[in-house]
């Protein structure tokens, strides 16, 4: 059927007119913004859902992943203040030590965030989803357009940060990118969920061995399709969350195929409910399915291509950068395609192998250089998060939650630095001030 267009012209208001936008209120969004206004400019936060924190808060990810080396923090800074502040007088444990890791607690992370724009001065606008880029012909953008409450209404910045996480932005202002693997094949997805009165002593004690695999081959089970699930983390007295159950051929990028991908994974939660119960009685008779996440677990969509593209030689060879504005010691963590997962079945793959083949041994990381943070071809925009410049395999490693956030926290200083000194345009930015400027917050490059 041939596709149908209206034509629209109208004149946009311009809500507001700033120094920086950043797209995007998750790990990396937030410590762009705070950043950002840590330096001195005025920002404007768009989020999309009601709360900050993306997968901290409203993905209900409960653990962190590769935040220290097994031996120290290596993410610091911004990342550093937001762990003291989850942590500050609830773990023994001094919270310089990475014994004092523990899970994300939601609902803190939200209020957290929330007293951190406030406190830097960042103006935060929920429910408000970029939906279109006004750019000039030198690679320049002019403005955003975001729909909310008010309508469509125009966002004006002398320099934007995309931090959607697909970069939206960016792809819309003409960057060039890659989605997935070579046949356009992302990692799949999932939708994480809270259990509560679990009597968590029975059920690790009476877990059946292999109950996974028993499950994934119960008929009842149908939406089960592997065996990516567990008793789930704590994050209080008897309530656990489960980062559970794989979706395959999910495009974040389509509406259609996300709302698909939420309301299967709201089932799916309740047919792994439903086999706890059945296979694990003890820990789960009295127990109910509390809460699905707002926000479904997205691995990868968009890739952009910077002025240089993290690759898996790199990673390797735990490759340092003189322009490293972050670091990252986390495995490279591609989740298995539907493919694999059939193999692994008949004995021909493993994804244990896979993940143990990658980690590094205590002490060692690898650099992520700014120049991964540049969309090629645009002047006065950066890409922080699971969407920077990288080739599929690193991406996989540095796409999680605290290398996302120094990745931010870099975006938001150089953001600040190329409006100062540079006439808006990012790829110029002076890379030494941006390294001394994040030493100077506490970042660690060493």
């Amino acid at each position: 059927m041939k596709a149908k267009t209206i034509s629209l012209a109208k004149q946009v208001t311009v809500k507001y007119d700033v120094d920086v936008v950043v797209a995007g209120g998750g790990p990396a969004g937030c410590c762009a913004a705070f950043a950002a206004a840590r330096e001195g400019a005025s920002v404007v936060l768009l989020e999309a859902m009601s709360a900050l924190g993306g997968m901290f808060s409203m993905g209900y990810v409960q653990g962190w992943c590769g935040f220290h080396d097994q031996e120290k923090f290596i993410h610091r800074g911004m990342a550093e203040i937001i762990r003291h502040r989850l942590y500050d007088g609830c773990v023994d444990e001094p919270l310089d030590s990475i014994q004092s890791l523990r899970g994300i607690d939601p609902e803190k992370m939200k209020r957290i965030l929330d007293d951190l724009a406030e406190e830097f001065g960042v103006t935060v606008l929920f429910h408000t989803s970029v939906a279109e880029v006004v750019k000039s012909d030198d690679g320049t953008v002019e403005a955003v357009l975001a729909a909310s409450k008010d309508g469509l209404k125009a966002f004006k910045a002398k320099v934007f940060v995309d931090c959607t996480g697909d970069a939206d932005l960016a792809a819309w202002a003409g960057a060039k990118y890659h989605y997935g693997d070579e046949d356009g094949d992302v990692q799949p997805v999932s939708h994480c969920f809270c259990i509560s009165n679990v009597d968590t002593e029975e059920a690790v004690r009476t877990r059946p061995e292999g109950f996974q695999q028993t499950v994934v081959n119960d008929s009842k089970y149908d939406l089960v399709k592997d065996d990516f699930f567990g008793i789930g983390g704590a994050i209080g007295p008897k309530t656990h969350y489960f980062n559970a159950g794989h979706q395959w051929d999910v495009d974040n990028t389509d509406t259609a195929s996300l709302s698909l991908a939420l309301k299967t994974g709201r089932r799916l939660a309740k047919q792994f409910y439903d086999s706890f119960r059945e296979y694990v009685p003890a820990g789960f008779d009295k127990s109910f399915l509390a809460a699905t996440a707002p926000l479904l677990g997205v691995r990868e969509t968009r890739r952009i291509v910077g002025d240089y593209v993290l690759n898996v030689d790199d990673y390797w060879a735990r490759r340092r950068f003189d322009d490293e504005i972050s670091l990252n010691c986390f495995f490279i963590d591609i989740h298995p395609s539907w493919k694999n997962r059939q193999l692994e079945r008949e004995g021909k793959w493993s994804w244990a192998k896979e993940k143990n083949d990658s980690r590094y041994a205590p002490g060692e990381f690898h650099g992520i250089p700014y120049r991964c943070l540049i969309p090629k071809g645009l002047r006065n925009v950066l890409v922080a998060g699971r969407s920077v410049s990288a080739d599929r395999e690193t991406l996989s490693a540095i796409r999680v939650m605290p290398p996302c956030m120094t990745m931010g926290e870099a975006a938001g200083v150089a953001a600040v630095h190329a409006l100062k000194n540079h006439k808006c345009d990012v790829h110029a930015v002076d890379i030494n001030k941006l390294r001394s400027s994040l030493k100077k917050h506490g970042a660690f490059l060493p």
